[in-house]
């Protein structure tokens, strides 16, 4: 998706999670405005959709711990470091947590001053390269989903020191908190997912993390898990 193309996203049209999601020009920004608190408890505490998260991560771990022990070593044999990047992230209703990932970078930034990666980065080591191009750099955060600090489909986290700039760009961007972030979500499949490089791209992205919320249910998540699979092969924003 070409965001350039797209119209200001001060108008938006966003249908429910699980059908087709588009911007339009005819429908307001009220979109990012109306998301029900109420529909917290619904998405927050199902217990079907946490079922889901323990049994889908928890034989995720088990099935792929060949692969997962593949990727630790490449990453230990090439470059100097931990294995695992831990970076704090904001979560449910504005909590701060540590989310895990494969290491695919020389550095470890975490803090006020977090770069996003972007095409071309020199920071991305050859198997972070490779990892990140399959997503299998975010396999760890299968361990966050067991926790219970993120859920396997739900608003993709961002960096604390982001979470603060874009609360300036987006309004009531904090709705997004209402539920667990994920591993995947519906901005995901529709291709906004990427280095942020302007005001429209997460305004976009927020949109569609609000949608969700408002029109969340167990169908629409594994819609969402079974199309990710498809998009992650063919994702021409993953480096």
């Amino acid at each position: 998706m070409d965001l350039a193309s797209l119209p200001r996203p001060a108008e938006l049209h966003l249908e429910p999670a699980g059908a087709s999601w588009a911007p339009e020009a005819r429908a307001p920004r009220r979109a990012l405005r109306e998301a029900a608190p109420s529909l917290e408890a619904r998405v927050a505490h199902s217990k079907a959709k946490r079922a889901l998260d323990i049994i889908v991560s928890a034989a995720a771990l088990f099935f792929l711990s060949p692969l997962l022990l593949t990727i630790a070593l490449a990453i230990w044999v090439e470059t100097p470091g931990p294995i695992l990047f831990k970076q704090h992230r904001t979560g449910y209703r504005g909590q701060v947590f540590s989310i895990f990932k494969f290491r695919s970078m020389t550095v470890q930034e975490d803090g006020d001053g977090v770069a996003q990666a972007r095409p071309g980065d020199l920071r991305i080591t050859r198997v972070g390269a490779v990892l990140r191009k399959l997503s299998f750099d975010e396999l760890p955060q299968l361990i966050n989903v067991l926790r219970g600090e993120m859920s396997l489909v739900g608003p993709r986290p961002h960096a604390v020191a982001h979470d603060r700039q874009f609360r300036e760009w987006v309004p009531n961007y904090s709705r997004r908190f209402a539920a667990r972030p994920g591993i995947t979500g519906l901005a995901q499949v529709h291709g906004l997912r990427g280095e942020i490089v302007r005001e429209s791209s997460i305004i976009l992205r927020a949109a569609a993390d609000i949608r969700y919320i408002e029109t969340w249910s167990l169908a629409a998540d594994i819609r969402i898990l079974f199309r990710t699979a498809a998009v992650v092969l063919r994702d021409p924003t993953a480096f």
